[in-house]
């Protein structure tokens, strides 16, 4: 099946926030933000803002009426409009309320803000050595003795690498529109990926109790993580406005400006040591993670934290100490982001794994499969978790014989081996991702079903669809247990009125825990229907079967519609409230150890690149990609969600470079700066497939495994490449070291380092 919104999106009659008609009075905000990293506010005059054209009024802190915070974890560190000081260029100190939006926009440059400057700090390593504090605690993952063993060990090397952040650039930005009722009440249109947290924020913001405010999300254009918390501060701006003027305000920051206002994935520092034998077998680890966190806590805690359990990839490590040091910077403050710190710690794994191949002089690919998990020993993580479902193996076997990897890499090598210009690199790496929430409580989701007496559905559920196809998932899993067609079920917007209480849809969980909520809703109402139906025909249970849009009972057929009439008739509850929590799970933060996931998704991917030696410029051949996705949904969404995940990926670790002056300033704040791959720039030969004999060994919605974020880190294949490519202007005897992204300047300036020697 297609996504169900296949067609709108490229007709452009998908409806999103922006498009929601404007009633009479509707006015709009917009931001004014900071020009210091770390100042005290010590005067705001809004004179000639007051007098501009259109003003209605500017909100500042002072008008606040509840709490000016919109911290996700309660920290009460992440103003909505800064106080007595800001601690990042671009934060958010007034807003400007305007009968246009262009009015809003020209007034808030007009404001005049006097700052007394104070010290900043904005890189991650250069915080933690000046002893900067931690925006949230930090994490220990330890077993076994990872400094004996690193001392006993018959080789062992060191070294540090930088890994970039990541804008989300999501093609639909920030946006918030919210509509005042009467006593507390307001309503949000939002583009959010959270919108319990949106509602809790609102009326955290207005001091009034939840059930006065209502979010609601049809769609968005795009998320990645980016709208799972940042959102918060766009709803509180609009629904703080809207019930000052008792008029519809909307708030859309343009692209310079989202950019410099929001966070981004958080960029990793990382210092690691490892031990290992004469086969490359790694004895034992010993890494610190130092990230840019920003100036709040916002996600970082968890970030830090799950970069920590991906440390390993799909790797065995005997002996094991691992350090999060999420460091408090003056720049905004970070967030999730697809991976959710996840692919900062598989880039660690394949440094360390290409460190002891360059060591060796053996291939990279040797030494992943000498180290991978087993399954019966050499099976458990960092964080105390067996692997109980290791498939990396078979995958990376499959794909080594289906990609004709082996004589390709020769190819690889007899063409660099002639010294041109133009050198190649090839690399097959692995991925192994855990699938659930680290905060176990996020692990539920409910799910709202009603079947009307004309035979239609209408089914809503906790999750938002933001283009990866939730929605068109969902309402299959419902149309199987009902054995209907799909035409016959709406979905409707994702609303806190009708399912409370929910998660964000972000941790790949989305199909997982909503499909399941609403496989329990149909199953509730099914159950209903099958005890009429034994009633009104005198017959056994075993006897009424769903077959497609009728019920057959005994030897007569029932049109699903007309059964339905008459179960209506008869009183039977029609609708039903379902609801899912994963099972298993469980995770104790302070002694580093648990079962934080519910399973494993994995995946390979082989990638071939070309780069030019003179200039640093590259571009990918070739890349071949084999994915588990257990018992797929829907294969063609699937499929997508890979593709698009993988070129994100190496976006990330290519072209994606952001880059803050030394007074703080983000520069590359537009599409102008900063650089996403291009249709262009996708692998000129790109096969992907999905793992066909794979099944979720856990009880998972028809045991499928979750697909959004594991194959992201697939792009670290290309990344892997380029190293392979530059090394050979050392007869591969070093390890290039390249810092993420590798932009052409710096695979140049690795080039020339190695030729210097």
């Amino acid at each position: 099946m297609q996504h169900d919104s296949a067609i709108k999106h490229v007709t452009g009659r998908a409806t999103y926030c922006d498009d929601i008609a404007e009633p009479a009075g509707t006015l709009h905000a917009y931001l004014g933000l900071s020009t210091r990293a770390h100042a005290r506010i010590m005067e705001l005059d809004f004179s000639a803002v007051q007098r501009a054209a259109g003003v209605v009024g500017v909100l500042t802190a002072a008008d606040i009426p509840g709490v000016n915070d919109v911290s996700p974890t309660g920290r009460n560190d992440e103003p909505v409009l800064a106080e007595q000081k800001v601690e990042f260029w671009g934060q958010p100190v007034f807003a400007v309320v305007a009968e246009t939006r262009d009015a809003a926009r020209r007034a808030a440059r007009l404001a005049r803000i006097t700052y007394e400057d104070l010290p900043h700090v904005l890189e991650p390593d250069v915080a933690r050595a000046q002893g900067g504090p931690y925006v949230t605690p930090p994490l220990t993952l330890k077993r076994g003795t990872a400094e004996t063993e690193l001392l006993k060990a018959p080789h062992r090397l060191k070294g540090e690498m930088r890994v970039g952040g990541q804008d989300h650039l999501y093609l639909e930005g920030h946006i918030a529109f919210a509509l005042p009722g009467e006593d507390d009440d307001v309503t949000v249109h939002s583009s959010t990926q959270h919108p319990t947290e949106a509602q809790h924020m609102v009326a955290h913001v207005l001091g009034v109790p939840s059930n006065a405010v209502t979010v609601n999300v049809r769609r968005m254009g795009g998320g990645f993580g980016g709208k799972e918390t940042q959102m918060n501060l766009f709803c509180a701006v609009a629904a703080v406005a809207a019930k000052k003027w008792h008029r519809p305000v909307k708030i859309r920051p343009d692209r310079d400006d989202d950019m410099s206002a929001t966070g981004k994935r958080h960029d990793f520092v990382i210092d690691y040591e490892v031990g290992f034998d004469d086969a490359g077998v790694i004895c034992a680890v010993k890494a610190d993670f130092t990230a840019r966190c920003g100036f709040s806590s916002d996600l970082s805690g968890p970030v830090t934290d799950r970069a920590l359990f991906h440390a390993d990839n799909a790797y065995y490590y005997p002996n094991v100490l691992l350090n999060s040091h999420p460091m408090k910077t003056n720049t905004v403050s970070n967030t999730a982001f697809r991976g959710f710190g996840g692919p900062q710690g598989v880039m660690a794994a394949e440094r360390i794994i290409e460190e002891i191949a360059y060591a060796l002089g053996r291939d990279t690919f040797d030494i992943r499969k000498a180290n991978f998990y087993g399954t019966e020993t050499r099976n458990v993580t960092p964080y105390h978790q067996t692997v109980e479902d290791n498939i990396a193996p078979r995958i990376v076997s499959e794909l080594e014989q289906n990609a004709d990897y082996q004589s390709r890499r020769q190819a690889v090598l007899d063409w660099n081996a002639k010294g041109g210009v133009i050198r190649r690199g090839i690399a097959l790496t692995p991925v192994k991702f855990g699938i659930s929430f680290t905060a176990t409580w996020y692990n539920q989701a409910g799910a709202l079903l009603h079947i009307y007496t004309d035979g239609s559905i209408q089914l809503n559920h906790g999750g938002t669809e933001m283009g990866q196809g939730l929605n068109t998932k969902v309402a299959q899993v419902v149309a199987e247990e009902l054995q209907v067609d799909i035409d016959r079920i709406k979905i409707t917007r994702t609303t806190t009125e009708k399912v409370p209480n929910t998660s964000a849809t972000a941790a790949s969980s989305g199909s997982d825990l909503n499909g399941m909520a609403a496989q329990d809703a149909a199953l509730q109402i099914k159950e209903r229907l099958t005890d009429f139906a034994a009633e009104q025909w005198q017959t056994d249970r075993s006897n009424i079967r769903f077959i497609a849009n009728a019920v057959q009972i005994d030897e007569e057929t029932v049109p699903f519609a007309d059964f339905i009439r008459q179960a209506y008739m008869a009183r039977v509850h029609l609708s039903a409230a379902g609801f899912y929590k994963t099972p298993k799970i469980h995770w104790d933060r302070a002694t580093g150890k648990g079962r934080p996931f519910y399973y494993y998704a994995y995946g390979a991917a082989c990638s071939e690149v070309s780069v030019d030696t003179l200039t640093g410029e590259y571009r990918v051949e070739r890349t071949d990609i084999l994915h588990d996705v257990g018992r797929s949904l829907n294969p063609v969404i699937d499929k997508g969600q890979i593709e698009g995940a993988f070129v994100q990926g190496m976006g990330w670790l290519t072209t994606e470079e952001l880059w803050w002056d030394a007074q703080g300033q983000l520069r590359t704040h537009a599409p102008s700066t900063y650089k996403i791959p291009l249709a262009s720039d996708r692998p000129r030969i790109f096969n992907v497939a999905l793992v066909r004999w794979s099944e979720n060994r856990e009880n998972t919605i028809k045991r499928s495994k979750a697909v959004g974020e594991p194959p992201f880190m697939l792009g670290i294949s290309v990344f892997e490449a380029l190293s392979h490519a530059v090394a050979s202007v050392a007869e591969y005897q070093t390890c290039p070291r390249l810092d993420a992204p590798a932009t052409p300047e710096r695979v140049l300036m690795a080039i020339e380092r190695l030729r210097r020697g």
